[in-house]
């Protein structure tokens, strides 16, 4: 009997077939900041981002690499059971830091039960110094390493908009330098920002796949308080999509995306006591699982209309 094709590529299983086991993820936070956000190439970071970061669920940065990564492993383990273990650091811009210091840090998440580094960074954070640190870490520890890069949107008015601080030239140049070492790339989307569209959707989809990325994390708009775009909200002067239009951006999205890439998530979530807009009021989960139902009713997949690379114009001169 043929066995059903899955909907998507989904992450847990991916690294269940790596590592023959569950992984989980524990979240490393580190005392840095963003570019954007210290005056280097802008001021006052993204429109959405709110003092805290995304990395709400962190340890302090004042506990050391050391003890985050043995609390987290204790906690954690002992939760699920767990073995093997992905050290995130999750929150800011975790290689804008001086060369000596990334060093340390990354030195110290390499406790013996942790298989993976995952290293959150911005696009125009890459340089090739730190990638050779990381090719001879991952070589000396025998640990692998994924680097998750910020994008957002390829939608550049957009990226302005937001005052990312780069461009999609940046993001693709960082793929193109980081793919030369061998290590994976995650990349962050968010597909419902007010100003894109849903051929902004498309072609995020086709970008990637073109580009090879290998882990992708959607984001579904939450607004925080205390923020630009939160002020932007009170005042009526963004309008966000519905949740049934998200549910059909990601079915979109999915179904343009290369059936190789990975999936680690469709859509995010927040605090509720920060925000002034998370998920339609509804439980993550309950959209993620409205997303699977559409697509089983559509009998839809991932990469459905994967047909755009490789000289697709040029069929008729292939000889069958």
């Amino acid at each position: 009997m043929e066995k059903e094709k899955p909907i998507y590529r989904i992450y847990s299983q991916y690294l269940k077939e790596l590592y023959g086991e569950k992984v989980y993820k524990i979240p490393i936070n580190l005392p840095v900041t963003c570019p954007n956000r210290d005056g280097t190439i802008a001021s006052g970071g993204c429109t959405y981002c709110g003092e805290e970061g995304t990395g709400y669920e962190n340890l302090s940065n004042n506990i050391s690499v050391e003890q985050q990564v043995k609390t987290n492993i204790e906690y954690i383990g002992k939760k699920y059971k767990a073995n093997k273990f992905i050290a995130y650091f999750q929150n800011f811009t975790n290689t804008y830091l001086p060369i000596d210091s990334f060093e340390q840090y990354m030195r110290a998440a390499c406790h013996n039960e942790v298989v993976e580094l995952s290293i959150s960074t911005r696009p125009d954070c890459i340089r090739n110094e730190y990638l050779l640190f990381l090719e001879q870490l991952s070589k000396e520890k025998d640990i692998r390493i994924t680097i998750e890069l910020g994008l957002q949107t390829v939608n550049y008015h957009t990226l302005d908009k937001i005052n990312r601080g780069h461009s999609l030239a940046e993001f693709i140049d960082a793929v193109l330098r980081i793919k030369k070492y061998g290590f994976q790339i995650c990349c962050h989307l968010i597909l419902n920002l007010p100003w894109d569209k849903e051929i902004d959707v498309i072609e995020s989809a086709k970008i990637l796949s073109a580009l090879n990325i290998d882990f992708i994390k959607l984001h579904s708009l939450y607004i925080e308080k205390n923020t630009v775009m939160g002020e932007q909200y009170d005042r009526g002067e963004i309008q966000l999509i519905t949740k049934d239009e998200y549910v059909n951006r990601v079915i979109m999205f999915l179904e343009y995306l290369s059936p190789d890439i990975v999936m680690q998530r469709l859509i995010g979530r927040a605090p509720e006591e920060t925000t002034l807009f998370m998920n339609w009021n509804t439980s993550w989960w309950k959209i993620r699982d409205q997303i699977l139902e559409e697509m089983h009713k559509r009998s839809t997949f991932q990469g459905i209309k994967f047909e755009y690379l490789h000289g697709t114009a040029m069929k008729k001169f292939i000889k069958s």
